[in-house]
């Protein structure tokens, strides 16, 4: 074991002996086409299968996807394709009618999720009926995977075509390992948050274990997106969710490296280099290869290389640009318009600049095979790859790993993703034109020694992070992520643990409970006094404390006027401002000598943060002053909020009190005044057999250090703390006293 490996930053090989790898995505692997002599069987084409291939074939894997044909067509011959599909290729169909693709994948994927994502607002559509059959194809990928996971499976979902799979199968199974990978741009969040169906896209996407991205800017913008839109906060790219943890995370994709560098001395592939050398007559070549896509910078391109022919005429008739577009998604309008101005400009290039003899620009409209891709890697001097936005951009190493003779130099566009990674490469910006030109140019007249120096820095690193290590590490992630999950979810109060824990109580004589309030009891509101205890609630606490053995007391940050109205009804005692003050039969008094003469000054700071973070307020109580910026936006709030913290912590040195951080509110108050004293005031006076204390933030960690070892401590909530026991929300804990109450004893 190296010592990556050691310190687990790197893909040991993941173990997969007991289980096995189901890749879900939009396509197979295999494409099935229906002919006069019956159906046909090819590979798909697309990166993405190409990248998922090697990894499929390493595992015991199954694929789940769509084999490229409709239902209407494959009616009569469903039953013999799933057979051929699953013995031959370990492959099982989801079927889609000619509707189903129109508007789930040339509709919703395709004019709204893709445009969107990439950065083309004004090319977006908004289509209910498009997202309506989106959500309906999910629940069918959903209902085939269910038909093929077993216990034990780990789920590998792919791409933009499916962010509502992962929620919709955690569903039905709880406990499965999935993991999610975005193969495309995650955006900002102002763009983001133009999609009327964000939440719902959001909590897709966290139905996962782990959510993986090409670059550490899309895992940022996820977790940006997540923050601002459901609330919900992250420390070093893992989410907390009331039952588990979702991890976010960065796995820039690689190619099979050893593929296309071994091509290079494959008869077919030096076959077709002597022809395209032939045809080139001398010249240099300019190489770019692309989908027929708007995300892809083509009209950009050409407009620099016919600046690049205008201000470096010394180059005409000299280098020839070898321009390769793949049909891409025709039935798409904004397609249809982009080929056509492709055509028009290559045309108004080519009659400007060019010879008898000679075109700068050989536009080819078309896929090619592997031997003639590889061969023109391998003949390129420059390959120009200019996208205005991608995800990650393979097409670059690609043509590093044919590139053995380090005899080339790479023309990169700072907007994809593999320039994080391709550093040595020209960068450029594709909208500015001019400058693009210029680059061309550079990269034509480079000395040879500093292209070798570049080529060999990035192929070293493009053959170090291939396609199986990308796969490798994914997986070992998500096992990773799902082995903490089990270890944090142990804590879980399950039933079995109910069940140990009414024993217990049954069989005790004198009980205690300590319960916190908000965020226990009930949710949070934005408005505090939205959060008054329902008839539901009231009746389990009248009926708790009914019983002759129980002590119900509620400890909690609110003050004594509210604590009174809502529960002096019932006979319980209360405990206000953490601890300041107590209510005991039926009488309150002052636990703590404190001070109230230091209110006015720390008011006027607490209101001067207000007042510069939007649906912030101050909230005074008898003893303590409370910041809250629930109502604020996440990020403005944090940030606000951590400087409020350091100006108080200067502020109040000498003037004993202390600052404590609550659930989205910052509490000011004398200083040794914690709910763990308060706690002690009861266990110390009286032996209970039985003490249930639930809390469900960390000014509650005081008390849940203060009891008794046999004490039985609940955090509401998963993150770390020094209970017992997990319960994943209020109403969890409603439930369960519920049940308390119900025990005969």
């Amino acid at each position: 074991m190296n010592i990556l490996e050691m310190l687990g930053l790197t893909g040991a090989r993941p173990k997969t002996e007991t289980s096995r790898l189901i890749i879900v995505s939009n396509r197979l692997p295999v494409s099935v086409e229906y002919r006069r002599d019956g159906y046909t069987y090819s590979p798909s084409a697309g990166g993405l299968a190409t990248a998922l291939g090697s990894i499929y074939k390493q595992y015991k894997s199954a694929w789940v996807g769509w084999p490229g044909i409709s239902s209407e067509k494959a009616r009569k011959g469903m039953g013999q394709i799933e057979r051929a599909l699953e013995h031959e290729h370990s492959c099982h169909p989801v079927w889609l009618s000619r509707d189903d693709v129109d508007d789930y994948y040339h509709g919703f994927s395709n004019k709204t999720v893709w445009p969107l994502f990439h950065y083309f607002p004004k090319m977006t559509t908004y289509n209910r009926s498009h997202w309506e059959t989106y959500k309906r194809v999910n629940a069918l990928f959903r209902d085939a995977v269910l038909r093929v996971a077993k216990d034990g499976d780990m789920i590998w979902i792919q791409d933009y075509h499916l962010m509502l799979l992962p929620e919709m199968l955690r569903k039905e199974i709880p406990n499965a390992s999935i993991g999610f990978f975005l193969h495309i741009p995650f955006p900002t969040f102002e763009v983001f948050r133009l999609l009327p169906w964000r939440e719902e896209i959001l909590m897709g996407l966290l139905g996962s274990d782990l959510v993986g991205f090409h670059t550490y800017d899309y895992t940022l913008y996820f977790l940006r997106s997540v923050h601002r839109l459901l609330g919900m906060e992250s420390h070093l790219g893992v989410i907390t969710l009331p039952t588990r943890t979702v991890k976010a995370d960065t796995f820039p994709i690689g190619i099979d490296f050893d593929r296309f560098s071994q091509a290079s001395s494959d008869p077919a592939v030096i076959g077709e280099m002597e022809g395209f050398r032939a045809s080139l007559g001398g010249r240099k070549m300019i190489l770019s290869i692309d989908r027929l896509d708007y995300t892809k910078g083509i009209t950009q391109r050409l407009k620099a290389l016919d600046s690049f022919f205008t201000r470096y005429p010394k180059w005409r008739e000299k280098v020839t640009n070898v321009a390769i577009a793949a049909p891409s998604r025709d039935q798409v309008d904004q397609y249809r318009y982009l080929k056509k101005e492709v055509d028009e400009l290559v045309g108004d290039i080519n009659g400007r600049h060019g010879a008898i003899g000679w075109a700068p620009i050989q536009y080819l409209y078309r896929t090619m095979s592997f031997q003639s891709i590889c061969a023109l890697y391998n003949l390129a001097d420059v390959a120009l790859i200019t996208p205005v936005r991608d995800g990650m951009n393979l097409v670059a190493k690609e043509y590093l790993a044919c590139k053995n003779s380090l005899d080339g130099a790479l023309i990169l566009s700072e907007m994809t993703g593999a320039a994080k990674e391709l550093g040595e490469a020209v960068i450029v910006n594709p909208n500015d034109i001019e400058s693009m030109a210029d680059s061309i140019a550079m990269a034509l007249e480079m000395p040879e020694e500093e292209r070798k120096e570049r080529m060999r820095a990035m192929r070293r690193r493009v053959q170090r992070y291939n396609a199986a290590r990308w796969g490798d590490d994914f997986i070992s992630r998500l096992q990773s992520v799902k082995k903490a999950q089990e270890e944090m979810g142990a804590k879980l109060v399950s039933w079995r643990t109910k069940a140990e824990i009414k024993s217990i109580y049954k069989n005790s004589a004198q009980r205690l409970f300590l319960l916190d309030y908000d965020g226990t009891l009930t949710g949070f509101y934005p408005n505090p006094a939205d959060a008054r205890p329902g008839d539901g609630l009231r009746l389990i606490l009248t009926r708790l404390a009914a019983n002759p053995k129980n002590s119900v007391v509620i400890i909690s940050g609110r003050d004594r006027a509210v604590m009174d109205n809502w529960f002096s009804d019932i006979n319980i005692d209360l405990i206000s401002e953490h601890g300041v003050a107590l209510k005991e039969a039926g009488e309150w008094k002052v636990t703590e000598q404190v001070s109230t003469a230091w209110k006015d000054d720390i008011r006027q700071i607490l209101e001067f943060y207000a007042d510069r973070t939007p649906g912030a307020f101050v909230e005074e109580k008898e003893f303590s002053l409370v910041w809250h910026y629930r109502k604020s936006d996440p990020e403005l709030g944090a940030l606000r909020a951590n400087e409020l913290k350091d100006n108080l912590k200067a502020f109040i040195a000498n003037l004993g009190l202390q600052v404590q951080e609550g659930s989205k509110v910052i509490d000011v108050r004398n200083a040794g005044v914690n709910k763990g004293k308060a706690a002690l005031g009861y266990t110390a006076r009286t032996a209970h057999d039985f003490i249930l204390a639930v809390g469900d933030d960390w000014t509650d960690e005081d008390m849940f250090r203060s009891l008794p070892e046999n004490a039985i401590t609940i955090k509401v909530g998963l993150p770390p703390t020094a209970a017992k026991y997990n319960l994943e929300s209020p109403e969890n804990v409603v439930s369960f006293l519920d049940e308390l109450s119900l025990v005969v004893s």
